[in-house]
């Protein structure tokens, strides 16, 4: 099939990636605009473009999807087959939707109805999720409820975090990308109806979402400090000073304190606190304008004393 690609970050790169090597021909890929990175403000491409530029695939970079009569008819020039999105990061009005002879199909991660939205990986971890996935799907004007293809599951392990995660999800929606795409090609694929009255939202994740509140349970907290690992990093106030905390387990710990006090302090593994229920071995912190230490030369660096405490703000 002829194949136009929309995505834009690493998540999307995988399947791209898969689409190449296989028997369908990616005749166009779309991506966000080039934006302005670090501290030189250098204009750096999205991670799709990059990878399309190496096998010469034309990319387009539209500033705008929506009443974009250009962009309509570079597309219809194209004479696509089907478009498939992933993670592009704009919503795409009807007269694109349903331009290709089979329509638009999305990958996306969370075992829909669960998890529409912008973050679904970060809040089926924060949640506690144990199990999550990838559903390919057909898109709509409807975020994230058209009927969907097919979908496979991926376990949550206790030492996942955002960014395998996200790995693992990538890699098995750009594999099952590939045999949703033979299948329907050969009329061998049936769409279902999502379940509307199941579906929950993954909203955007915010700066906010990183304050550690210690009154919450140990495995909550530590669940948030690795969904946010990326982005925004949960963080908490120390000394008046606010410290992210970048690694952490939860663990048993006989000793007793106040929701954010410091018990104990474990030579060579951490610093443990006491949470609103149960307690968090931090094994990797960062102090302000400096680099991630381990938890533990953060305790000889800043002579660190058991009775200290985080706070939630």
């Amino acid at each position: 099939m002829r194949v136009v690609f929309w995505g834009t970050p690493d998540f999307a790169v995988e399947s791209l990636k898969e689409l190449i090597n296989s028997k369908h021909k990616v005749v166009a890929v779309i991506t966000q605009p080039d934006k302005p990175k670090g501290r030189g403000k250098k204009l750096t491409p999205p991670p799709v473009k990059v990878e399309a530029q190496k096998h010469n695939i034309p990319v387009y970079q539209p500033e705008r999807v929506k009443n974009n009569p250009q962009l309509l008819e570079e597309l219809k020039k194209l004479n696509p087959d089907i478009f498939v999105v992933v993670a592009y990061g704009k919503i795409l009005p009807k007269e694109i939707i349903e331009l290709p002879r089979y329509k638009t199909i999305n990958i996306h991660a969370s075992l829909l109805p669960k998890y529409r939205g912008a973050a679904p990986i970060q809040r089926a971890i924060m949640d506690g999720e144990e199990e999550t996935g990838v559903c390919i799907m057909e898109i709509t004007e409807e975020l994230d409820a058209g009927d969907v293809y097919k979908c496979k599951k991926v376990k949550i392990q206790n030492e996942d975090d955002i960014v395998s995660l996200h790995d693992k999800l990538s890699e098995e929606g750009a594999k099952l990308l590939i045999e949703v795409l033979d299948q329907i090609e050969k009329g061998e694929i049936k769409k279902t109806p999502q379940d509307h009255s199941k579906a929950t939202y993954a909203k955007p994740i915010q700066k906010e979402d990183g304050k550690i509140n210690w009154e919450k349970s140990a495995k909550e907290i530590f669940n948030q400090i690795r969904a946010l690992k990326v982005w925004p990093k949960a963080y908490t106030n120390f000394r008046d000073k606010q410290v992210k905390i970048l690694d952490a387990e939860v663990i048993d710990e006989t000793s007793q304190g106040n929701p954010g006090e410091i018990v104990k302090l474990e030579k060579g593994k951490g610093i443990v606190v006491q949470t609103g229920q149960g307690k968090l071995l931090i094994k990797k912190i960062q102090f302000p304008n400096s680099k991630p230490i381990s938890a533990d030369d953060a305790v000889r660096g800043y002579h660190i004393e058991e009775g200290e405490k985080f706070y939630s703000s």
